[in-house]
């Protein structure tokens, strides 16, 4: 760790979860394999190993076959290989979807629909079977398992269920649910499961693609065929090595959830005990543990992001995937909120280096700059 971090408090897990130490050695190990996983010699055979052992491991992570993993190079590639390569006439997406489906489904010059959320960011079920039955066949529908703003769980088997009511298949970004809630695609029967690395500690620049086994997928990326086909290109041994270790330790860290859990409550029950002016984000919805959304009315979600830089405590406002940007967020804007609350305010997300003094400092400098805001106010 930099002696910049060493006294850093980092709650934006949900932007990068930290590296772990044990990826960070078995990727070092796996840099010294030098073989290309495709050759039939002894050091290809090697790297290939490699390579098949961590596709079992994230397999197991989303429970499903290693045979039905493709590797690819983050979150943001998987989905678009969906969102091009399932064959789809049209696609059906929620409102609240990361931006790289928001943006693959714009590109894609198909008919797009978008599936409005309520108050707390869960989508209107009512207005999916709407789109199902009048988009084009077949439909590809895509709706992230859990929101990386502000935590909201979709109920994705009842999803899943009515689109295949309807003749359609069903993509989930998972990247965010990944190592903070059971994940099991053959049980959700999701036809696609996306997933990134770098999310549960991981490697940057390596995802994968879950797909069900008679859920089509043509290449996004054409070459030598690796991967099944499904996607060219050697494979970037080291990276999936690491992915595969920060699979195992992510399917330990679900045990967490409650620990983590508490401290989120706490956190918000401070800050709303302070002041009724704070705004919970998707508060009565099934959330993940980790994840706090908080609007603190009046300060831009930048001023706060920079105030608790400065004090030492790393948060974001909005996506963090829009090259340093801070933006109003798209999310909170579907969710109904005005541009007063959704543009003030910033995600806290918590993980496996967590402490309870992390969250006293955090309650803390929020505290302070909401109160020098209301006198100055």
């Amino acid at each position: 760790m930099s002696g910049a971090m060493k006294n850093m408090i980092y709650l934006d897990y949900n932007a990068t979860a930290p590296i772990r130490r044990a990826v960070i050695t078995a990727v070092a190990e796996a840099m010294a394999v030098y073989g290309n996983p495709s050759s039939v010699h002894g050091a290809g055979r090697e790297a290939r190993a490699l390579v098949e052992q961590a596709r079992a491991q994230v397999a197991a992570l989303a429970g499903a076959r290693a045979r039905d993993v493709t590797f690819c190079s983050g979150g943001t590639e998987a989905s678009n290989t969906v969102i091009r390569g399932a064959g789809a006439a049209s696609l059906i997406i929620s409102s609240v979807e990361h931006d790289c489906v928001r943006a693959a489904a714009e590109a894609s010059g198909l008919p797009v629909y978008e599936i409005p959320v309520d108050g707390d960011g869960v989508v209107d079920m009512t207005m999916l079977e709407h789109h199902l039955k009048e988009a084009p066949k077949p439909a590809l529908v895509s709706v992230m398992y859990a929101n990386n703003e502000m935590g909201a769980i979709q109920p994705i088997a009842d999803i899943v269920a009515l689109a295949h009511e309807n003749g359609a298949r069903l993509h989930t970004d998972a990247v965010q649910a990944a190592g903070k809630i059971m994940i099991d695609r053959a049980a959700l029967g999701a036809d696609y499961l996306t997933l990134s690395a770098h999310k549960i500690g991981g490697p940057q620049g390596v995802g994968a693609i879950i797909s069900a086994p008679t859920a089509p997928l043509k290449a996004l990326i054409a070459g030598g065929g690796q991967e099944l086909s499904r996607r060219s290109g050697t494979e970037n041994v080291a990276g999936i090595v690491g992915f595969g270790v920060a699979a195992l330790e992510a399917m330990a860290d679900i045990a967490m959830a409650d620990k983590l859990g508490i401290m989120r409550d706490r956190l918000e029950s401070e800050i709303k005990a302070h002041t009724n002016a704070a705004q919970i984000v998707a508060e009565r919805a099934p959330r993940l543990a980790n994840t706090s959304c908080i609007a603190m009315p009046g300060v831009k979600g930048e001023t706060q992001v920079m105030h608790f830089d400065l004090s030492g405590i790393c948060v974001s406002s909005g996506s963090a995937c829009s090259s340093g940007k801070v933006k109003v967020s798209h999310v909170l804007d579907a969710m109904g909120y005005e541009a007063g609350v959704a543009d003030a305010s910033v995600r806290i997300s918590l993980g496996y280096n967590t402490s309870d003094d992390d969250i006293d400092r955090f309650v803390a400098a929020w505290k302070k700059l909401y109160d020098r805001t209301a006198v100055q106010g």
